[in-house]
């Protein structure tokens, strides 16, 4: 009889025993999956915030780069100038940035033909700094800072020769704006008749952005 007791004793403490350790066993089980799952959670948080702010760059970048070119304008101006045996043609390609409704900035190049009867012919090539303002709609102001090189030849009777140089003017100049086009004239404040490239001071243009 003390030999059952003992018996049942022994089961009911192992009993107890065990089941105190699969209680820890299960507490630690539930710990270490709401650690599993809170880590996983912080992680995926994690990739949503990073993809987040990345596709937000990505979104400024792609605005900020259309907004540029979306003021950006193509176009440039023919140059012409005629007079007693003179001759001036000149095209020059340009691009602008219209920093607001009212001033622009740009770059532009040039490439001409001058020649003046019995006397020489020239070929032009060369960079300007262009400056535009349009206090109205219609009116447009520009000043343009030219630098070109000359490759002249002389015709002289019994003295041909030939003469490459740099030469710089600087055009102030006023024109009708009407939609991408401008009409107008030029002037270079630099002229100077023994040194400039133009045989007159004053040019005509026509001027078109798109």
């Amino acid at each position: 009889m003390a030999k059952v007791q003992q018996s049942i004793l022994f089961k009911s403490f192992f009993y107890v025993l065990l089941r105190k350790n699969l209680l820890k066993i299960d507490l630690t089980m539930r710990k270490i999956h709401l650690s599993v799952v809170f880590k996983s959670f912080f992680v995926i948080l994690i990739c949503l915030f990073s993809n987040l702010i990345n596709a937000q760059d990505q979104n400024n970048v792609i605005d900020n780069t259309n907004q540029f070119w979306d003021k950006v304008q193509f176009g440039g101006g023919l140059g012409l100038g005629i007079g007693s045996g003179y001759t001036d043609i000149s095209v020059m390609p340009s691009a602008i940035y219209n920093v607001n409704e009212i001033v622009a900035v740009g770059v532009g190049l040039q490439f001409g033909y001058l020649s003046s009867k019995n006397e020489y012919h020239s070929y032009v090539y060369g960079g300007s700094l262009i400056g535009l303002v349009n206090p109205i709609p219609q009116i447009q102001l520009s000043a343009e800072l030219e630098q070109v090189r000359v490759n002249t030849e002389y015709e002289y009777v019994g003295a041909d020769f030939s003469e490459n140089y740099w030469n710089t003017a600087l055009f102030l100049g006023a024109g009708y704006r009407t939609g991408n086009v401008t009409i107008g004239a030029r002037y270079d404040v630099l002229f100077d008749d023994d040194r400039s490239l133009y045989g007159s001071a004053f040019m005509p243009f026509v001027r078109v952005y798109f």
